[in-house]
């Protein structure tokens, strides 16, 4: 993404942040990271607690393929080395939902591919996938995600209602991990459409 679209993600994301401050629960128990990809993957925003939370720059990407299959092999090293499991001695993380926003195709098909069942090892709680604008590959997005979302228009106004809707579904999907074997979402505003 360039342009706009960058500046609508990143206003999206400090209200989402802001949002989600104003939830005693989410306060507790709230960690993010953020991790870009175009030729490759970078990390961002190394998990920290919401309380701690401060939005990176984020930079207008190479020009060039987009890195998919990278980018999805970076982040399962990231949740390994990120994420603490429960051990019968110990306590660990919740299981941590994954937000994916996409523009475009895998450039890396066959290390996307090999990616896709490693993705599925490391138990989120809920993979959702957004697709912004008409020339991402959404069958891609089907491979990974539970739940897979649609963006018409990458203006700041739909970036908006996204991250508020994002900010719902993390208060909500924080709350039903270990209530339930599935995450609850809320459903999504009228500018995210649901994909089939």
């Amino acid at each position: 993404m360039r342009g706009e679209p960058i500046e609508a993600i990143k206003v999206g994301l400090e209200s989402m942040i802001a949002s989600l401050r104003q939830d005693p629960f989410a306060l507790e128990s709230v960690y993010m990271s953020i991790i870009t990809f175009n030729l490759h993957p970078k990390q961002l925003l190394h998990l920290t607690e919401l309380e701690n939370m401060q939005i990176p720059e984020i930079q207008q990407p190479e020009a060039g393929g987009t890195h998919f299959g990278e980018a999805l092999e970076f982040l399962c090293k990231r949740v390994d080395s990120e994420i603490h499991l429960s051990t019968p001695e110990q306590k660990g993380d919740w299981m941590p939902l994954l937000f994916i926003m996409a523009d475009g195709r895998a450039s890396d098909t066959q290390l996307f591919h090999q990616a896709v069942p490693e993705i599925k090892r490391r138990h989120f709680g809920s993979i959702i996938a957004c697709s912004v604008g008409t020339k991402t590959c959404v069958e891609n997005l089907k491979q990974i995600a539970n739940h897979v979302v649609s963006l018409d228009t990458a203006d700041s106004a739909t970036f908006k209602q996204f991250f508020k809707w994002v900010s719902a579904s993390v208060s909500v999907g924080n709350r039903s991990i270990g209530a339930s074997d599935e995450v609850l979402l809320p459903p999504p505003p009228a500018e995210v459409h649901t994909v089939i």
